[in-house]
């Protein structure tokens, strides 16, 4: 990584976010972890469209210097020349050219428990037998809503929008189990709600880190997570050169392990990632 890095000196980032050294990977498993995860996600709906990256870095992360590391991320020469992407006739490619901007907006990431997702049941969107509730085919957009699962995640005019309050929406927990829910262009929705908070959560626990305070036995999260968009001299490059709500990169940053996890996905088929 080039000035102004992760600690805004001098650094490096490695794929793979394994400890450096050469050394065995600890308890946590990222890359393994993020594969199976991902796995999980391709069974709904997003095959061939999502993928999950682990990187390790050399340098202390400092939050309040969050451009400098993403625009040093994207730059230094081991994630330029491995972060996937799709290209626009849908292949996977690798980013590959010199990142002039970059737009890291802050996710917030507070919750520990897939217990914030009760209210799907005791509002009756979801039936105690876990089947979602379905109601008349529309759109948002070119998003297919065929059931009431979708309509309060995307219409803000739902009867039940509100059972999720704005804060709520921009969790991490809530955006990754929305963008699983909502699927990819080809989506064969499923019937019941267990497979996408089992989905959410695998990914989630991958993807973020915590810790436990000795004395009061607490669970608090670790991870700094940013939703990315870089640029090149071409124009918007990464995560795609044409946006959309479900065309997406977060990255998580370990500031304790020094790791930085990259989920992306690219909606639709080639010409809509053109």
């Amino acid at each position: 990584m080039g000035p102004g890095g992760a600690g805004g000196g001098g650094g490096t980032f490695v794929s793979g976010a394994g400890p450096r050294g050469g050394s065995e990977p600890g308890p946590h498993r990222p890359r393994r972890a993020v594969t199976e995860a991902t796995a999980e996600a391709v069974a709904l709906s997003m095959h061939g469209r999502i993928t999950a990256q682990a990187f390790s870095f050399d340098q202390q992360f400092k939050p309040y210097q969050k451009d400098e590391f993403v625009l040093a991320f994207f730059n230094d020469p081991n994630v330029n020349s491995s972060l996937k992407l799709l290209s626009p006739s849908g292949q996977w490619t690798t980013l590959g050219s010199k990142v002039t901007k970059i737009e890291a907006i802050v996710v917030p990431c507070t919750q520990i428990s897939m217990s914030f997702f009760d209210r799907l049941y005791t509002e009756g969107l979801v039936r105690e037998t876990g089947h979602i509730v379905k109601c008349y085919d529309e759109y948002y957009d070119d998003i297919l809503i065929s059931d009431e699962l979708r309509k309060v995640l995307l219409l803000e005019d739902s009867e039940h929008y509100d059972l999720f309050s704005q804060s709520d929406r921009k969790e991490f927990l809530f955006c990754l189990f929305k963008h699983l829910c909502i699927g990819g262009a080809l989506c064969q929705f499923e019937d019941m709600l267990g497979p996408y908070l089992e989905t959410t959560k695998a990914l989630y626990k991958d993807l973020v880190s915590v810790q436990k305070n000795p004395e009061t036995k607490e669970i608090s999260i670790t991870s700094t997570v940013f939703r990315v968009s870089a640029y090149d001299e071409d124009g918007l490059r990464y995560p795609s050169g044409r946006s959309h709500e479900q065309t997406f990169s977060y990255l998580a940053v370990d500031p304790c392990r020094r790791h930085v996890h990259a989920l992306y996905h690219c909606y639709g088929g080639s010409a809509l990632c053109s």
